[in-house]
Order: C-alpha cells, then structure tokens, then sequence
C-alpha cells in the first residue's frame, strides 16, 4: 500500500469509524516514515539501540541469578566485560540493516560499509576479549593455591603473551575483511624472523628457558637452590625471562642465564613434603673410646642446640672404621635452610667443648718415622 492510498483511508473513515487502537496507529506512523530512506533508517538504529538495551538488561537478569549460585567471581567478571559488546553489536547490527535500508547504489560503496562496520566489529570482540582475559589473569594470580603456574612474578609474562596473541589474530581478521593481499609480507616476515634467530640465538634460548622454568616451577622466589656442576647455592630473589638472580651467603647477588639453569641439575633445598633440611655433623673420635657414652654425649649436645629441631628428632649413625679414628655422625634437622651454617658452627662448638671435658681424644693423622741405620757423622 502506498502513502497516498493510507492517507486517503485514513481521510475517509476518520468520521465514519471509530478512533483505531494504538498499535494499528504506531505501525501506520513507522510505515510512512519507512518510506523515505533516510527517515527508515535513523528509525531501524533507534530501535536497534533500544533492542541492544533489552537484551543487555535480559543478559544481566540471568547472569545475575546464575551468578548468585556461583562463588567463583569469573562469572562477575564475564558478565562485566560481555555486556557491553552484546549492545555494541546489536547497534552495530542496525547499522548493517539501516545501509541496506538506504538502498546504495554503488556496489563498491555497500562493500565500503559492509567491511568498516565488520571491522569494527573484530576491533569491539578483540578489545572485551582482552580485558577479560588480563583480568582472569590477575584473577588466577592472586589465587596460588589453584593456579600454580600464573602467578604474581608470572602475571606479567602470561598478560603480555596474550596480548600478542590477540593482536595478532585481530589483525590478520581485519586483513581478511579487507581482502588484503598477504603474501608478500608473510614472506618477508619469514626472513626477517630467521635472521633474527639466527642473530639472537643466545637471547632466545634463554627466553625459551625462561618459559619453560616459570611453567615448571623447579624453584621459586625464596627457595634455596643448588646447582650442580656449578656450584651456586643461594636464595632465589627474582625469576625473569633471561636469567635468574641468586643472592650468596656472602650476599652477593649471581645472575644466571636460564639457558645454564636449563641443563643444570637444581637441587632445591625448600621445596618438598617440608621447608626443613637435615644436617650431617661427622665426628671422628679414638679407637678406645666408649661408643654408647659418645651416642649419649652427641644427643645431648643436639638436645640442648635451640636451633635444632625437636621433630624429626636427631639421631647418631656409627658411619665407619676409619683410618685413625672411629666414624660417627650426628643427623639433626632445623626449620630453615639458611639456618645451615649456623647450626653446623653451633653444634661443632659444643661437641668439641663436650669431649674435652669428658677427656675423649679426637684423632689427627699420625706417623712413625723408623730409621734403617743411624748416619755417620
């Protein structure tokens, strides 16, 4: 029906007939406003704008009683970074509808629309995927005890991972819409990413190295490690891509490239079942000495240490008959591997103290010098 005919029906029964409804009255309206283009199309974004707004409203509704039965908070989030492009594209959407309402023309033109409106589009999804990705990250990196291998030190590592990931795809999506022609760049990234591995060999391999110790976790920031064939024992004060930093006993700080750390044997001497180390004290003491007074005297000496452990109690080991003098050990545990050196001071002290005064003789190395025949003078 065109304008005219419901403009002269509406002028002929407007006294014969009683007033329409509403609902007859308002389609009549946006009829005739559909029929110029321009006015048909700022009404079609309108009401996609009002639709956007319904179904952000509907989305929270539900979420929010789906939310109320879930205590993880990754829902909020989902919910918070989500809602806002649903609306976007339901507008986003009417826009697509309003330009095929204008009727263009020119193809090229229509095909112009088309790619801007979807490239938006790819640029709205890439950004809401972002956050919601950065902020599950800091989410998993306050919560160790779930998520190992994300972590406060991690946190930066995996967020600017993922971010290049996603600008990457989001590019190569508005390459497609555009229909670009990627050949030739491929190409040259191809070479100019194999002369730069070659150039930085040593840089990627510690990187790689990195990667693969932050996701394996052998140590953490404040374990002690050793790393054999090296000879470096120290507390871990930083972890990074390239290397590792180890603070000594004699407080100087060691920095290690990962790709050493990466073929190494590490021995870490906090991570375990417990964060406490056994000491091993040889003592070595005279072939007549009483063995069961020296087992006595040992497990008193470490009774009486305030930084020996309690639990696991110390023990005494009759290790070997050694050349001068008859082997034992004394095996005590303390709380913390930086309490070495200090237990091991303190306890020698008080077993040297302790067999002095029970008269127990410690051996030293002796030799008999036998002459065959007395020199002449």
């Amino acid at each position: 029906m065109s304008v005219n005919k419901i403009l002269e029906s509406q002028s002929m029964d407007a006294g014969a007939e009683p007033a329409r409804s509403l609902a007859e009255t308002i389609s009549e309206q946006v009829y005739l406003l559909t029929e110029n283009g321009l006015a048909g199309a700022v009404v079609i974004i309108v009401s996609a704008i009002i639709f956007g707004k319904i179904v952000d409203k509907l989305l929270r509704v539900t979420m929010n009683v789906w939310v109320k039965k879930s205590d993880t908070p990754l829902d909020d989030l989902a919910l918070e970074h989500l809602s806002g492009p649903v609306v976007q594209t339901t507008v986003l959407y009417g826009l697509w509808v309003a330009a095929n309402h204008l009727q263009i023309e020119e193809a090229g033109a229509k095909l112009f629309v088309m790619r801007v409106i979807q490239t938006l589009l790819v640029m709205i999804w890439s950004l809401a995927t972002l956050r919601l990705i950065d902020e599950f990250l800091r989410h998993a990196s306050k919560k160790r005890d779930r998520y190992r291998i994300v972590e406060n030190r991690t946190f930066p590592l995996f967020s600017n991972l993922s971010k290049l990931v996603l600008v990457g795809v989001a590019i190569y999506g508005v390459i497609l819409v555009w229909d670009v022609n990627t050949q030739a760049w491929l190409a040259s990234a191809g070479i100019a990413g194999l002369a730069i591995s070659f150039a930085a060999k040593d840089t990627l391999s510690n990187l790689f190295a990195g990667v693969f110790i932050i996701a394996d976790a052998p140590y953490r920031i404040g374990d002690y490690i050793v790393l054999e064939g090296i000879g470096t024992r120290g507390e871990v004060t930083s972890i990074g891509l390239r290397s590792t930093r180890v603070v000594t006993r004699d407080d100087i700080e060691i920095t290690i490239p990962n790709a050493v750390i990466g073929g190494a044997q590490i021995i870490n001497q906090t991570a375990g079942p417990s964060p406490k180390m056994r000491i091993r004290v040889p003592v070595g003491v005279a072939y007549d000495t009483d063995a069961e007074q020296l087992r006595g005297i040992l497990m008193e000496v470490a009774d009486a240490d305030p930084i020996v452990c309690e639990t696991p109690e110390p023990r005494v080991r009759f290790r070997a008959f050694g050349a001068s003098s008859l082997d034992f050990e004394l095996l005590v545990w303390v709380d913390d591997p930086e309490d070495r050196g200090k237990a091991v001071d303190s306890l020698l002290d008080a077993v040297l103290t302790r067999l002095r005064a029970e008269k127990i003789e410690i051996p030293y190395p002796k030799r008999d010098l036998y002459l065959k025949e007395q020199p002449s003078a």
